[in-house]
């Protein structure tokens, strides 16, 4: 049945050609939304995700989605597959003192203890991930730097690559960054670390390759920019 959702936007990262756009619906009740296409790997074009004046939704929009149904998808279960014949609708903005009443505080970014060779604590083997009720979080962080770096030089390879290092829960973390405006921003900066402050991050479980599932920063939402 065809449904309207409005939600905080908490990501509009990149997948593929596409996006994946998430929020959270902002009753208190901690439920998540994540629109995606028909497409196979479900990731959303410019035109599917436009307002009627052609703009993008940006993260901390509130937006009115139209929907068709629920399709959940092994771990993803908080797709719906969206409505690609309606704009969406730009309802209002929030700020930092609304995040804090959507905040998480999970114990853990679902299952620890797998690293690739450049990460920390940064995959789930698909056999574990199936498992999994959920794929998004938002989480608070004090402790946020953001690493420039080249993984693939000693190969040739000089694709740049932004990763966000944090601590949570006692648990240390080196993830990848599918945030645009932040991959904009510091893959033009020298390579190094950068310190940032108080910051909510989205985290993602994206698309399964080569055997795991890998956890993602989506979004970056800093203090000192609100």
């Amino acid at each position: 049945m065809a449904s309207t959702k409005t939600i905080v936007c908490l990501a509009n990262s990149r997948k593929l050609l596409g996006r994946c756009v998430a929020g959270m619906v902002g009753d208190g009740s901690g439920e998540w939304v994540r629109p995606v296409s028909a497409r196979v790997n479900r990731e959303v074009s410019a035109r599917e995700r436009q307002y009627q004046d052609g703009t993008d939704p940006n993260v901390l929009d509130v937006v009115s989605v139209p929907l068709l149904r629920p399709q959940s998808h092994d771990f993803q279960s908080e797709n719906w597959l969206l409505d690609p014949d309606c704009y969406w609708k730009k309802v209002d903005r929030v700020g930092w003192r609304k995040l804090l009443s959507l905040e998480q505080r999970p114990n853990t970014l679902w299952i620890n203890g797998s690293s690739t060779f450049h990460g920390e604590d940064d995959r789930i083997p698909i056999e574990a991930a199936v498992t999994l009720p959920d794929s998004l979080k938002l989480i608070r962080i004090t402790n946020l730097m953001l690493q420039v770096h080249t993984p693939g030089a000693m190969f040739g390879d000089q694709k740049r690559v932004l990763r966000a290092r944090f601590s949570h829960k006692g648990n240390s973390h080196t993830l990848r960054v599918t945030d645009p405006e932040y991959e904009l921003k510091y893959l033009a900066q020298p390579e190094g670390v950068y310190e940032l402050g108080e910051s909510f991050l989205t985290v993602s479980l994206g698309e399964p390759y080569e055997g795991y599932v890998y956890k993602l920063v989506a979004a970056i939402i800093e203090r000192a920019k609100i």
